[in-house]
Order: C-alpha cells, then sequence, then structure tokens
C-alpha cells in the first residue's frame, strides 16, 4: 500500500463515506536539533511545506511526501553446517570405537572414518568446512614479493671463520671450558653478523634503551581485556597438566635415571663433558641444566629435579607451537594447538618422563617455526635463528639429528611451489647462513664425533644396524611394518614401553584423535586444490619425524613409541587446532549473528572439557597406576635406608642385596639421600658383611630363597620383619642385626 499523501487525508475528512478513514499520529516531543520522528504526522506534512515552500508559485495538485525509510532487512536464515557437523561426529566415534577393550577389532572404526572422510569431503566442496586458510589467507603458493637483498658482510664472514676454526682448535680435550665457549659464542655472533639483514625501521638501541626507562618511570596502566583473560587462562591450564603432583607422576626412577644423576655429578666435580658416553651415549643439555638448579635452588639430586627440568622444557615447546599455529593460521589456530597440545596424554607423559625426550619437541617446534616464518616474510633473518635453533638443538636429544632432513623437506617443497628467481636466490643464500651459523654451533660435538665417532653413533647404530643385535628379516620389510605401526599409533597402539606410555593405547584422545584425522584429510583438499605448499609439508612433516622410531630395524619392538615420535606431536596437534578452528568458522558464518559465534566456542569448550577429563584420567590415573605396580619402589626402600642411617645405623651397614631383575640398588643410595653411592652386596659376598661392626641392616627380594636361608646362618641373633609395600606384589623384607655383644 503506497504511503498516503495530504490530499488522502483531506478527502477522508471530507467524504468519509466514500475514502478510507485515516487518523494523524499523535506529536512525539521535538528532538534537540529540531528534528521529528519518522512515520509521524509531522513527517508527513513537514516535507510537504518544504517541497511547496520551494515550488514555484501556483496551484499544487498534490501534496508530495518523503518516503519512510525502509525497515531494516530481516536476519539470514541460519545455515548450519550440518555435514560438517556429521564428519565430527563420525571422526569421534571412530577414534572411540578403537579405543583398548576387551574385543578389540579394526573394522568398525575403519568404516566410520572413511565415512566421516566422505562427509569433509562434501563439506569442503560445498565451501561449508574449510581451513582458515582457504577461506582468509593469501594463496602461499603465490611469489614472495619482496625479500631481503642478497648480501654479505665478508669482513664479518672472514672473522667468524677464524674464529671457528680458532674454537675448533680449543676443544682437543673434548671439555666445555669458559674460553672455548666464548670462542664459539663470538664466531657465533660474527657469522650471523655476516648475514643479518637490519630493520631500516626499527629503533635504534638506545632509543630503545630510552623507552625502556620511560615506560619504567612511567608504567601505563594494564588493560584487563578478554584476549588477555583468555591467554592468562589457557597458561594456567597448560601449567596446571605439566606440573601437577610433579613429584608422584610417575612415582618411580629406573636404571637410566640413576645413569643421568651419574653424570649430574660428574658435571658437578668439574666433568664438563660435551658428550655423556654412558648408558649408549646421551646429548648434554639435561646434564647441565639440573646440575644448574641443583646449584642455583639447592633442591636435591632426585627425581623431582629431573622431571622438573624435563617438564619445564615441554612446556616452554608450548609457545613455539602457539606462534606456528599463528604463523599458518591465525591467533585461534594457535590459540587451539596451544591448549590441546598442553593437556594431551602424549606430550604429558613424555615431559615428566625426566629423561631428555621434550627436547626433541621444543627443538622441533622452535626450527618449523623460524623457517616457516623466514620462507613466509622472506627475511633472512629468521634463517639464521633457524640455524641456532638446530644447532642448540643437537645438545637435546638423539632425535633431533632429523631436523635436517626437515629442513631440507620444507625447502625443496618451497622451490618447488616458487617461480620468481629472486627468490630462489633468497632462499638460496638464507640455506647458506641457516647452515653457517648451526654449524658453528655444532662445533664442539663435532670436535667430539671426529674423535669418538663410536661412542656419538653407538645408540644409532645399535638400532639402525646390527651392532648390538642382528636384523632378522627383510631391512624394507621390517621398514614399512616399522612406518605402519608408527603412522597407527594415533588411534591404535603407542607401543608397549610402560616408562613413557600405556602400554597398547592410541596416542591421541577421542577429541585430539577425531579432530587430526579430519585435520589431516583438509591439508590434503586444500594441497589438492590450491597447491598450497605449507598442507603437504605439515603432513609429510609427522612421518619424517617419526623416522627417529620407524628405523628401529634391530629392534622393531621399540617402535612405536611416544619419545622418539615426539617431534611429530608439532604437526599432529597444528592439525587438531586448523580442523577444529575450520569449524568453528564454519558455525560462525553458517549462523545469523552472535549465535553462531556462540555456538562456535560451545562447542570448542565442551570438546576441550572432554579432552581435559580424558587426557587427566590417563595421566594420573591410568600411566600413574600402571607405571606404579610396573616399577619396582625403591623410593620405599631409600626410606627405609634413611631412617634406618638417621637413628640407629650409618650408610656403611645398610645392604641391598643383589638379585636378578629386581630393584637398581643405586636408587635406593639415591632415594636415601646418597647420590652416587650403591648400597648393593651379591650373595657371594655376604660372607664379607661381617667384618663391619654395629647395627646392620638388609634389604632382601623375598624370592631370594637362598639369602633367605643364608642370613640366619651368618647373624643367628638377627631376624626377618616383612615392610608391607603400598604397591601390591612390591613388600621386601628386612633383616636386622643388633650389634654383636662384647
Amino acid at each position: 500500500m503506497e504511503e498516503p499523501s495530504v490530499l488522502d487525508y483531506v478527502k477522508s475528512r471530507l467524504f468519509p463515506w466514500k475514502y478510507p478513514h485515516l487518523e494523524i499520529p499523535p506529536e512525539p516531543a521535538a528532538a534537540q536539533d529540531g528534528s521529528v520522528a519518522p512515520g509521524t504526522a509531522a513527517s508527513i506534512i513537514a516535507p510537504a511545506r518544504q517541497e511547496q515552500a520551494s515550488a514555484p508559485e501556483g496551484p499544487v495538485a498534490s501534496a508530495v511526501v518523503k518516503p519512510q525509510p525502509e525497515p531494516a532487512p530481516a536476519a539470514p536464515p541460519a545455515h548450519w553446517p550440518w555435514r560438517s557437523l556429521l564428519a565430527l561426529a563420525l571422526a569421534l566415534a571412530a577414534q572411540s570405537s578403537l579405543a583398548p577393550r576387551p574385543v578389540r577389532t579394526w573394522t568398525s572404526g575403519a568404516i566410520l572414518l572413511l565415512a566421516a572422510f566422505a562427509c569433509l569431503v562434501w563439506a569442503y566442496l560445498r565451501k561449508e568446512w574449510l581451513p582458515w586458510l582457504t577461506s582468509q589467507h593469501d594463496d602461499r603458493s603465490e611469489t614472495l614479493s619482496d625479500v631481503d637483498p642478497p648480501t654479505i658482510h665478508l669482513p664479518y664472514l672472514i672473522t667468524g671463520a677464524l674464529l671457528t676454526v680458532v674454537a675448533f682448535i680449543s676443544f682437543s680435550g673434548l671439555l666445555f671450558t669458559w674460553l672455548n665457549l666464548g670462542l664459539v659464542l663470538l664466531a657465533l655472533f660474527f657469522t650471523a653478523r655476516a648475514f643479518w639483514h637490519p630493520d631500516p625501521q626499527a629503533q635504534s638501541l638506545s632509543q630503545r634503551l630510552t623507552d625502556l626507562v620511560e615506560r619504567i618511570r612511567r608504567p601505563k596502566p594494564i588493560q584487563i581485556s578478554a584476549s588477555l583473560l583468555l591467554a592468562l587462562g589457557a597458561v594456567a591450564i597448560v601449567a596446571f597438566f605439566r606440573f601437577y603432583r610433579i613429584a608422584q607422576v610417575p612415582p618411580e626412577m629406573n636404571s637410566d635415571h640413576a645413569e643421568k644423576i651419574l653424570d649430574v655429578l660428574r658435571v658437578l666435580s668439574g666433568q664438563t663433558l660435551i658428550f655423556f658416553p654412558t648408558n649408549g651415549g646421551r646429548e648434554a643439555w639435561q646434564f647441565y641444566l639440573v646440575a644448574a638448579l641443583h646449584r642455583t635452588l639447592h633442591i636435591p639430586l632426585g627425581f623431582t629435579i629431573l622431571k622438573l627440568v624435563t617438564a619445564s622444557v615441554g612446556f616452554l615447546a608450548l609457545p613455539f607451537i602457539y606462534l606456528l599455529g599463528k604463523e599458518i593460521g591465525n591467533r585461534r589456530v594457535g590459540l587451539l594447538a596451544f591448549l590441546f597440545a598442553g593437556i594431551a596424554y602424549w606430550p604429558n607423559v613424555v615431559a615428566r618422563a625426566g629423561m631428555r625426550l621434550p627436547f626433541y619437541i621444543l627443538f622441533t617446534a622452535s626450527t618449523m617455526y623460524f623457517l616457516l616464518r623466514g620462507l613466509r616474510t622472506g627475511r633472512r633473518n629468521d634463517f639464521i635463528w633457524t640455524g641456532i635453533s638446530l644447532g642448540l638443538g643437537f645438545y637435546g636429544y638423539s632425535a633431533d639429528r632429523i631436523l635436517p632432513l626437515v629442513i631440507l623437506l620444507a625447502l625443496g617443497l618451497f622451490l618447488l611451489h616458487q617461480r620468481g628467481r629472486e627468490q630462489r636466490l633468497f632462499v638460496a643464500l638464507s640455506t647458506l647462513a641457516l647452515i653457517f651459523v648451526s654449524l658453528v654451533l655444532f662445533i664442539p660435538l663435532l670436535r667430539y664425533i671426529l674423535a669418538e665417532p663410536d661412542s656419538f653413533l653407538f645408540r644409532t647404530l645399535t638400532r639402525m644396524g646390527s651392532m648390538e643385535r642382528p636384523i632378522e628379516g627383510s631391512v624394507a620389510l621390517i621398514f614399512l611394518n616399522n612406518a605402519w605401526n608408527a603412522l597407527k599409533m594415533f588411534s591404535w597402539s603407542d607401543g608397549v614401553v610402560w616408562v613413557i606410555s600405556i602400554p597398547d593405547y592410541p596416542a591421541l584422545g577421542t577429541v585430539a584423535g577425531g579432530l587430526f584425522y579430519l585435520g589431516a584429510g583438509l591439508c590434503l583438499l586444500r594441497y589438492l586444490h590450491k597447491r598450497d605448499w605449507i598442507n603437504i609439508f605439515l603432513l609429510i612433516s609427522i612421518p619424517v619425524l617419526m623416522l627417529p622410531s620407524i628405523l628401529a630395524l634391530a629392534f622393531p619392538g621399540e617402535n612405536p613409541n611416544l619419545y622418539r615420535t615426539g617431534g611429530a606431536l608439532v604437526p599432529v596437534f597444528l592439525m587438531v587446532a586448523l580442523s577444529l578452528d575450520g569449524l568453528m568458522h564454519a558455525l560462525e558464518t553458517g549462523l545469523p549473528g552472535l549465535m553462531g559465534k556462540r555456538f562456535a566456542w560451545g562447542l570448542a569448550l565442551v570438546l576441550f572439557l572432554w579432552s581435559s577429563l580424558q587426557d587427566y584420567d590417563l595421566v594420573f590415573n591410568k600411566y600413574f597406576h600402571q607405571y606404579q605396580t610396573s616399577a619396582w619402589n625403591s623410593s620405599e626402600m631409600g626410606k627405609v635406608a634413611r631412617d634406618y642411617i638417621e637413628t640407629l645405623g650409618s650408610p656403611d651397614t645398610i645392604w641391598v642385596v643383589g638379585f636378578p631383575h629386581w630393584v637398581d640398588t643405586r636408587l635406593v643410595a639415591l632415594n636415601a639421600g646418597y647420590p652416587g653411592q650403591d648400597f648393593q652386596v651379591l650373595f657371594e659376598d655376604l660372607e664379607s658383611t661381617r667384618e663391619r661392626t654395629g647395627l646392620k641392616l638388609f634389604i632382601v627380594k623375598p624370592d631370594d630363597e637362598q639369602t633367605i636361608q643364608t642370613l640366619p646362618i651368618l647373624y643367628p641373633q638377627g631376624w626377618f620383619r616383612t615392610y608391607q609395600s603400598q604397591v601390591e606384589t612390591k613388600d621386601f623384607l628386612l633383616y636386622f642385626v643388633p650389634p654383636a655383644r662384647p
């Protein structure tokens, strides 16, 4: 119906039987600016009056009124991304069906997973569930528009090379000293400076110092925003999972921990080794960090200090995982990767084990971050940081030796998808900078390798070759079988090494596993559709980072495991985050207004809570209890020994009688507060204990019938007592011998 005019109103008044009855709405209060509300009589008549005033004189046929503004368009109808939600439900059901149970088959999980992939492809083709890169980011396959110029400062490079040679010579003693460490740092500075490209827009050092002093003098008030609260909450949640009950989970040390404490004692005694050849050879980072923490904070040497260091290293890897997520996606991708990797069973158990294992995760995350950022931005400085991360990683864990292959993979894929000559030259020169910088940091270890190659390569050669054990069967078939077992660890079995896993459990929980497979599918679809090299790199990097486990050709029973595959969790949890972020984006764009955003974040919160509860149970209940029942209770024996020494006895009159496949007697002494000592006495040496005077105490395994019969003969005045352990089947015997009467 057309808007009534003033003439229509007059006609309705003069001829009410002929025209519809019209009423003038009541006048509202005048606005302060003199305007009138639309839809009122004033709004209808006033424009007509203005037009009449401006119109030429003459008869007016009718009053022309200004039409009312059109009402706001109705909200678009809700478009539920039901294909994406169905794919998620099927993937979660598939991962859940593969979990350990009395009757366990893979058929139902495989069928559900194939159905989930089908729905995922459908959702992708309908542009419903897209990875964030597809819907928001520029195509990374495009040529870089701006790169650092190919410049090298030769005087700095020559100085760095000379210092590197001098540093190499100074490591002839195969020990770290303040002199050779200083030479390495100087060589690193000059080498990095030779390739460093200063930012022309960056502030000078004096200006930055002036700004820092000014901020200290006049601090700005901290603005508490929702993003800040979210970040602090995420850090608090992850810190809880990483450090909660750190002294109890896992509960007991094993022989490998005893060897590590001995290496720390070597450092504290002045043996600053470059590489520790004991127990198959170990890299140095962990031992120096434990020694520093012991010296500075006076934390006793034991299991807790080992776990504090490794848990902190694992925690330090998480910010790099966040930065990686932000680099390949957005802040939400980084936050989701940070959270899911922070609470997950896999990285949590690896970080708590008290071994060098989390260094693999840390240096994988940092190396990948700096490298991918450098390839995206065209900044050579990021390649220098990549070289520093790679060089430091050689002193972390033996699995870090695979990282050069990961770097070559990334560079090769980038160059295959790159067409610009200038950009190829940039990559070549930047790779040269990466190699030179990492080589400077590798100099101490290179010196050791040339002097002791067998010691450095022992662990690798015994797993890949037949140095310790012959390879049984075809090498190619063993490799393929190992690769298959490693790739299915995410949903089937993480191996049988109870020290650092729950045997035969999936490496990923229900939520993380389902999202990972969907994320892998999205990366594959993204690459096939857009030829974005980052996606295929993430996919291929997973089996490459698992090679330290896959290449256990002589010991296929050690594959898979959570520790030698630890670097692979970095791209795995990036895929978890990419898939969840893409699903949240589908909900936010498919549902109108705040409804989509609230539903997206609500779904993410439900999935995160589900994953948190499951991972908490896996780490603090299942893993703790199976570890407790598998490990020998050296802590309880150590407590008995400590109480005995502090009351009536001495460390020279207590013995643990050695028995095959029983407790490591060095751990009993360590738990008693005597690191580096060994309370062991062999059965054939029991007679020699009679030379000691005073009260004596023997700790005996209940199965050791020979010792149980011999001790009363040697010491008829003594008596046995059974120590009731907190763990069933872990009881042990105490044989007390009072001092001989004069």
